[in-house]
């Protein structure tokens, strides 16, 4: 498809003489007056006070001073953006407490806040955890974008854009330092290659900072960076109305992380002697501390999240006068080679669990778009997505196994568990193509009619295959999804047992999902300027996000031995969204506020839940039958003189499941025998029978604070040529859950975090001092149930203070 729309242009080219070179648009979002600033949310330049959308829009400078120089840091800026990382390939990007499920990544599903680098659709959120290099802006946009951005975008959309080749010669460098050995250093060239037609950009990032956290076995500190980026990028413009942007980058991240370690505990259901403080003192041991924010733990197996990703991008644009023709071809590709210590404790209960994982994806869009303000414009385009993961995935449990999981002679066996080891090979394969348009009608004006509509077909298939085996003194076996149920029926009395206690352990598993499906997604809005500075708007949009495949192993049937297969896919979610806004300016655009409330009902939400079984260790994938988000928000800023700024950003979000009548139940309710035929189970934290599942319709989603805030200030005064000036930049979360069913045990108490800056600038070079959660607030990510029911709860503490410099020059 690309390669025909490029020989037409190539040819129409090559037809014509040589005409003024334009400067290219992602080299156009700067402001052009106070309070104007030019973004691409609706696929076309525009003004983001007159786009009709929520967003959020954080210039380079923006991002340079605060050191927001990846999603997790933006998130501080954001109050409707959570962004959760148990490591990069764990890791969600949530908008408005919706996008990917709390917990442990499935490869099978899809997320739902759209990421996208320069137009290029990012298909996996681990892959959307490199470091910013040279951008130039970061749109943030909330809600709904599924008639316009790629696929699966029922929550919002994260674009980056990043700075394009410059036809003037210029450099810029950054460098910074801090506590902990954080070095940061920051560079990109540009210019010419050709005069007036051909010209070339050269971007690195280099990222480097020391543990936070020490581990007492191995005498090393933990949670360190090591990232390097590098970008290229060709800008050709034969003509005017005509260029092509060649994009490549390549990055790194080896950092030895990530960790969570002993938080809390909460009593279960499981029998005393098999819960956490009976087990430790059984086998002589004790955390380092049971305080987290004393950042030490004791890890007995290899750690690390190193990744590698880049890929290639090929964006044409020609205008061939009322509309202009955009063609996107990409390429890209993501290597995760991952080291867990996942059983969380100083024993060698579980002592390698590791995914490596391989993700190539294509993608090609070609959309077309009106120019300028007409009664009538419109966006129109078609999208494909084809998208390969591998992975191998491995567990081993170790000597201190028996004794943590089983229970009776079993447990007082270590060869029963030593060494038992679960290999996994993993395949999804995922197809998605999709026709949308969206119109602007103008009828009078003033007024806006804007409809939107998208038609997608998604197609899944999956491979999952565990082989279990174990070797060791007394055992010696490979059990397989053909030969279990064989092994299982030759044996008699106590091995019986054990085997079994074997393979419910880990087991033997193979499963081909499968997933195809149409749907339909569609807007409308209407919005009005009440006056050039004053524009209201309302939206209803129903949207989907793709049906999705099991791929980390399925819970055991009513049998105990035999995978559910009934289990194997999840329902598309389907979402019903009203939202009405307000975008205003005062005082010669000097004050900003915009406001905008919401309502959003999602059908069938995918959940990721765990039943308790240690089978599914990751978790399995689940629909929730109705959840309910509403809420609203407010963006202010105020700019009295060119001396003094102020921002406030806000954001009230009440998301509840409303019916959710068979889900997983929290720690307090699990760990004991089931409660079948009727019985009633035993009180919360007491052990005996469990619910074998808990209705938790009206409680909250994870994740999402009620109230949480954004807020900061910078003054300057002269001096000399230049200036010398302080800022400070604020956040605020209320509490969340860290649990998908809630837990008494598992709530993250509220936090604020205060960053301040002090220095000078004058003209293209800046430097300044800073200090980041300056106040050494102790505060958690996120926090987890340790696999089994045995009451442990463990804890990712936040960094801590840090202090640093950085300076900057641009020539």
């Amino acid at each position: 498809m690309f390669a025909q729309l490029t020989s037409i242009l190539l040819a129409s080219a090559a037809a014509v003489p040589d005409a003024p070179v334009a400067q290219p648009a992602a080299a156009q979002a700067q402001p052009a007056t106070d309070g104007d600033v030019v973004v691409t949310a609706r696929r076309r330049e525009e003004r983001a006070q007159d786009v009709p959308i929520a967003m959020s829009v954080i210039g380079s400078d923006q991002i340079d001073k605060t050191g927001a120089f990846n999603v997790n840091r933006l998130q501080q800026q954001q109050p409707a953006l959570q962004f959760y990382s148990s490591n990069p390939r764990n890791s969600s990007i949530n908008i408005r407490g919706l996008g990917t499920p709390f917990g442990l990544t499935n490869d099978g599903i899809e997320q739902g806040v759209g990421f996208y680098l320069d137009g290029v659709y990012v298909g996996r959120v681990g892959a959307s955890t490199f470091d910013f290099v040279d951008i130039d802006r970061v749109e943030v946009l909330r809600g709904p974008q599924g008639t316009l951005y790629g696929k699966n975008t029922t929550a919002g959309a994260v674009n980056i854009t990043t700075r394009a080749p410059s036809f003037s010669p210029e450099a810029r460098f950054e460098a910074s330092g801090g506590d902990y050995g954080y070095v940061q250093l920051k560079g990109s060239v540009s210019g010419p290659i050709t005069s007036d037609t051909l010209a070339a950009r050269l971007s690195a990032s280099f990222t480097n900072r020391g543990g936070t956290i020490k581990d007492t076995t191995s005498d090393k500190y933990l949670q360190k960076l090591d990232n390097f980026s590098v970008r290229g990028q060709l800008l050709w413009k034969p003509r005017a109305d005509l260029d092509f942007r060649l994009t490549g980058d390549f990055n790194v991240q080896n950092p030895l992380c990530c960790v969570q370690y002993y938080a809390r505990l909460a009593p279960t259901q499981r029998a005393t002697n098999r819960q956490y403080t009976a087990l430790a003192a059984a086998l002589n041991y004790a955390p380092p501390s049971t305080n987290a924010f004393d950042r030490v733990t004791d890890l007995d197996a290899d750690i690390n999240s190193r990744q590698e990703m880049g890929g290639a991008s090929l964006v044409g644009n020609w205008d061939i006068g009322p509309a202009t023709i955009t063609s996107v071809s990409a390429w890209r590709y993501w290597d995760w080679k991952p080291a867990n210590d996942r059983d969380y404790v100083g024993l060698p209960i579980t002592t390698v669990s590791q995914n490596p994982s391989q993700q190539k994806q294509w993608s090609q869009e070609v959309r077309i778009a009106s120019n300028g303000k007409n009664t009538l414009d419109y966006t129109a385009g078609v999208f494909y997505f084809h998208q390969t993961i591998n992975t191998q995935g491995s567990q081993v449990q170790g000597s201190a196994a028996s004794r943590w999981l089983l229970t009776g002679d079993d447990a007082k066996n270590p060869n029963v568990l030593d060494g038992l080891t679960s290999t996994n090979t993993i395949n999804f394969k995922n197809d998605s193509f999709a026709v949308f348009g969206k119109l602007n009608y103008q009828p009078v004006s003033g007024l806006h009619i804007a409809p939107g509509l998208r038609i997608n077909y998604d197609k899944k298939s999956g491979y999952y295959d565990s082989v279990v085996s174990i070797h060791n003194s007394q055992y010696d076996f490979v059990a397989t999804a053909d030969n279990v149920a064989a092994m299982l029926a030759s044996k008699t009395g106590a091995a019986r047992t054990t085997f079994a206690n074997q393979i419910n352990t880990l087991a033997p598993q193979r499963y081909s999902p499968r997933f195809s499906a149409w749907n339909v997604s569609g807007d409308f809005t209407l919005s009005y300027d009440v006056t050039a500075d004053i524009h209201a708007y309302a939206t209803y949009a129903r949207s989907f996000k793709s049906g999705g495949i099991n791929l980390s192993g399925l819970p055991l049937d009513s049998t105990n031995t035999v995978a559910d297969l009934t289990k194997q896919t999840v329902k598309p979610e389907s979402e019903d969204h009203f939202e009405v806004g307000l975008k205003t300016q005062f005082l010669d655009r000097k004050l900003t506020l915009n406001l905008a409330g919401f309502w959003t009902d999602v059908h069938d939400y995918q959940a990721t839940v765990n039943n308790g079984q240690t089978t599914v260790i990751r978790g399995y994938l689940a629909n929730a039958g109705l959840v309910r988000v509403r809420g609203g928000e407010f963006d202010a800023s105020y700019r009295p003189s060119q001396r003094v700024n102020f921002y406030a950003n806000g954001a009230y979000t009440d998301a509840k499941y409303l019916r959710f009548t068979n889900a997983p139940c929290a720690p307090e309710l699990a760990g004991g025998n089931p409660a079948l035929n009727g019985a009633t189970p035993a009180a919360a934290g007491t052990p005996g029978l469990s619910p074998l599942t808990c209705d938790i319709s009206g409680t909250v989603l994870p994740g999402i604070s009620k109230w949480s805030f954004s807020f900061g200030t910078e003054v300057n005064v002269p001096v000399g040529k230049g200036q010398v000036y302080a800022g400070y930049d604020g956040s605020y979360r209320s509490r969340f859950s860290s649990n998908p069913s809630v837990s008494r045990y598992m709530w993250i108490d509220g936090y604020s975090l205060s960053n301040f800056r002090l220095g000078y600038r004058q003209d293209s070079f800046n430097v300044f001092g800073w200090v980041r959660n300056a106040f050494n607030q102790n505060y958690y990510e996120l926090l987890s149930a340790q696999s089994g029911s045995t009451g442990l709860i463990v804890g990712q503490p936040g960094d801590p203070r840090t202090i640093g410099a950085t300076i900057s020059k641009a020539f």
